[in-house]
């Protein structure tokens, strides 16, 4: 099944794979050690590091039909804003299609995140993909939060996934 949104577009965004060109546009995201956190990255090693990693998470899940973060792109200037996309995860022994965004630093705050989580629900449900998404979000990270709530998600529950306490928030396609 293709989870990817290719040649999809909001209002503000376009939607395409992320590629390895975009690795210096996405190392500002790393520099904030606070925010990693959230995603239950270890702070202890180098940004480039980082960097690698989670491209190399990204480029597995395309490989192995496993859903993926799509790069966001801004309209108006064709900058790498973020990534978002449909991820199959296992919660607590349980597959599950979840809606995961992430945003640089200096593009946080402007609603690109909501906008990005709706259009990748609007696609799984349109498409048929899912008939319930979720997002899975540090319970300190009340910004990812907003976004679940903007995206009509309900909180389900509060797990340990992982080590990480974590809200689970879903919603059934209606």
């Amino acid at each position: 099944m293709n989870y990817l949104l290719r040649d999809e577009e909001t209002e503000r965004l376009c939607f395409r794979p992320l590629n390895k060109e975009d690795f210096n546009a996405w190392l500002p995201f790393f520099e904030e050690k606070e925010i990693l956190v959230y995603f239950g990255i270890d702070t202890n090693e180098t940004q480039h590091t980082l960097c690698e990693n989670w491209f190399e998470k990204v480029f597995h899940r395309y490989e192995n039909n496993l859903g993926g973060m799509n790069a966001i792109i801004l309209k108006e200037t064709g900058a790498l804003i973020g990534q978002c996309g449909l991820l199959i995860q296992t919660v607590q022994g349980k597959e599950r299609l979840e809606v995961g965004y992430s945003l640089l630093p200096e593009f946080r705050g402007f609603g690109y995140g909501s906008e990005a989580a709706i259009k990748c629900k609007e696609f799984a449900f349109d498409n048929n993909i899912a008939s319930a998404l979720m997002s899975m979000i540090h319970v300190d990270n009340k910004a990812s939060e907003k976004v679940a709530l903007k995206n009509g998600m309900s909180l389900e529950t509060i797990i340990d996934y992982e080590g990480m306490m974590a809200k689970i928030y879903t919603i059934e396609k209606g």
